[in-house]
């Protein structure tokens, strides 16, 4: 098993911080797996834009926080990762609700890696579907780039 894996399962069960802006929106693993993983996010009028529906780089937010540590799951100890493009399709609005986001892991090469995402509100009802392109960091790379899990 590797080391990221360990200290993503640590978040999950509790026995570790959820790190930055995750922490800060209010975000939880609920289920992880190597190359996949689900976070929720419990919405409300913070994270309104201006005509009163989910901002949409709250939406980008939660999947690129999703997409990443379920990448993260398939990073040895001496490896991290960063994201060097993200999409976004966003299908519906979407207002005060719990968010579930679900990453899964599609390919993952020596260097680059492609994850994608469904974020779907508390009804099951398809909300956003994401991809990303993520580089694996390693060597000189890394440095200031470890898990932090505060």
């Amino acid at each position: 098993m590797t080391k990221l894996i360990e200290q993503i399962r640590k978040i999950k069960n509790g026995e570790a911080r959820m790190p930055g802006i995750g922490h800060m929106f209010g975000m939880r693993i609920t289920e992880v797996g190597e190359g996949t993983l689900t976070m929720e996010m419990a919405t409300d009028e913070r994270f309104e834009n201006a005509i009163g529906t989910l901002h949409g780089g709250v939406i980008c937010d939660l999947g690129d926080a999703a997409m990443g540590t379920a990448f993260g799951t398939t990073c040895e100890s001496d490896e991290s990762y960063a994201t060097i493009e993200l999409k976004c399709n966003f299908l519906r609005p979407v207002w005060k609700t719990t968010l579930s986001a679900r990453a899964w892991v599609v390919s993952r090469g020596k260097t680059i890696g492609l994850v994608e995402c469904e974020v779907h509100d508390a009804g099951k009802r398809l909300i956003a579907k994401l991809s990303c392109t993520m580089t694996v960091l390693r060597g000189e790379k890394l440095k200031g780039r470890e898990l932090r899990t505060g």
